[in-house]
């Protein structure tokens, strides 16, 4: 009769489970044959196979998935012990620590050494005594010295035993005394408290447009500064120039007098050849379809690229103040837009690489502005701010006044005999019919419209250069800038001759 099969109360059959069958872990085995699985191996093809415990009509388990058992009640499991447990530690004498303390000591006396070699000593127990050390009062003082009745108390040290003494030797120091030397002083120069600068007058000075400045500068071989022809030495940054000169010597620097269509002609001979003598310096009209100096700013960079004949390319930086044109330059370079321009400051936002020749790469530039030097006027005149984020734009409207011939304004607005910048507006505003309610003149629209006018090149204004023999020292008529668009071509035109050579070469 066979043998009846023993079954605990949750089904599950107890004993060694008979059989060779590979995945049995309790099968027979000999101690030669390494081949057969072993009972952990078993356990992780049963994951791959059963990953799901067994559980009966109730929903109870009643084998559980594998590597999902707990140990019963009473069981413990075991670590596998590490000889490492039991090895002895490293022990060293008195005298290699003593001299460790001592090699250590004159190194971190001495700032110019430095401990390289790497140590296995407890340094913890170098300062272990004066790290729990305190300093006790009687061990510097005795108590009867200091509180007892043969007390020596401590006198201030006097160089003067007498008081006629102490009075010549303050008069004496009086007398010697320098403002000016005195460091401890707190001196306001300004003679007014100067009022908190407005957020829109920081713009171009933030750190992120100088990073931008600086990996143009790292990046290019040769720099060309954009200058206005109108305020050359206004938009030209100095700062920048004698850092190139301090920092970057082996780069070539370019100025550009750009807009020179909205100056005369003599006034951009007279300012080329001033510039000319410190950087070079050209002149350029930037147009797509009716360029000015285009022949001879392609033939110098052509030229620079020769010169670094051991480079595969140069790239050509453009720096400059904000609205002073270096992205119409590089369209004007392409024959095409490949860089947003707009009449206003900012339009460039980060720095931009640009395929110019299969030698020749142009990178444009952020407009960056030195933050000491200028005011706000300057700033607003100058371009440098856009006009609708000012809040008095009328306040920027007597300088404005001053730097135009009256006779250019009468032209342009066609009004006549203002007193003042205020009268100027409301006439002005009469005039355009920018009125409020009430009939009130807006005053606060039609300063934004003249300073738009001004940056923009619609009202004729410049700088004059410095005067010599050649050039009369007072302006005449010929001083009148022609900005008309019948009259721009005039001026092309003899500006082309200067330089026809150049733009033949170019077509």
């Amino acid at each position: 009769m066979a043998k009846r099969k023993k079954f605990a109360k949750n089904g599950v059959r107890l004993g060694l489970q008979e059989g060779n069958h590979s995945m049995n872990p309790n099968r027979h085995k000999d101690k030669k044959d390494t081949s057969k699985r072993d009972s952990s191996t078993i356990k992780r093809l049963l994951v791959y196979k059963n990953f799901k415990p067994i559980r009966n009509k109730g929903g109870r388990v009643v084998k559980a998935a594998p590597y999902q058992s707990y140990n019963a009640s009473g069981t413990m499991a075991r670590v596998q012990p590490s000889r490492t447990w039991f090895g002895n530690t490293k022990t060293i004498t008195q005298s290699s620590l003593q001299t460790f303390q001592t090699e250590l000591g004159k190194a971190m006396k001495d700032p110019y050494q430095v401990v390289m070699k790497q140590t296995k000593l407890p340094v913890c127990l170098l300062n272990e005594k004066a790290k729990h050390s305190r300093v006790h009062m009687l061990d510097t003082q005795s108590f009867e010295s200091t509180f007892g009745p043969k007390s020596t108390r401590k006198r201030p040290n006097l160089k003067c035993s007498e008081l006629e003494e102490l009075v010549a030797s303050a008069q004496e120091k009086n007398e010697q005394y320098s403002s000016e030397n005195d460091t401890n002083l707190l001196i306001n120069k300004n003679s007014e408290l100067s009022e908190h600068k407005e957020h829109v007058f920081s713009k171009g000075t933030s750190k992120r447009l100088w990073g931008e400045l600086y990996k143009v500068v790292d990046s290019s071989d040769v720099i060309v500064q954009v200058l206005d022809a109108r305020d050359p030495l206004g938009t030209r940054c100095k700062q920048i120039e004698k850092f190139l000169k301090e920092e970057k010597p082996h780069k070539q620097l370019i100025l550009i007098l750009n807009k020179c269509d909205l100056v005369p002609v003599w006034v951009t001979q007279r300012w080329v050849t001033i510039l000319s003598e410190e950087v070079p310096t050209l002149a350029f009209h930037a147009s797509i379809k009716n360029p000015f100096g285009k022949g001879s700013l392609i033939d110098l960079l052509r030229q620079f690229s020769k010169l670094h004949s051991d480079k595969k390319q140069i790239s050509v930086g453009f720096i400059g103040y904000p609205n002073v044109g270096k992205s119409s330059i590089i369209n004007t370079l392409r024959s095409k837009k490949v860089c947003n321009v707009a009449p206003i400051a900012g339009e460039t936002k980060v720095w931009q690489y640009i395929t110019l020749m299969n030698k020749i790469y142009v990178i444009d530039c952020p407009g960056v502005v030195y933050p000491i030097g200028n005011s706000e006027t300057d700033l607003v005149l100058k371009g440098v701010v856009r006009i609708e984020n000012i809040k008095d734009p009328e306040d920027y409207i007597p300088e404005v006044l001053k730097r135009v011939k009256v006779e250019f304004l009468e032209r342009t607005y066609k009004i006549k005999d203002w007193k003042d910048s205020e009268d100027f507006l409301i006439k002005l505003a009469i005039r355009y019919g920018k009125l409020l309610k009430g009939g009130e003149p807006n005053v606060g629209q039609v300063a934004r419209m003249v300073l738009n006018n001004f940056q923009r090149g619609q009202v004729p204004w410049f700088v004059k250069p410095p005067t010599s023999e050649d050039q009369p020292s007072t302006s005449t008529e010929s001083d009148e800038p022609m900005v008309k668009p019948d009259e721009e071509f005039d001026i092309l035109a003899e500006l082309e001759k200067i330089d026809q050579m150049s733009d033949k070469k170019d077509d």
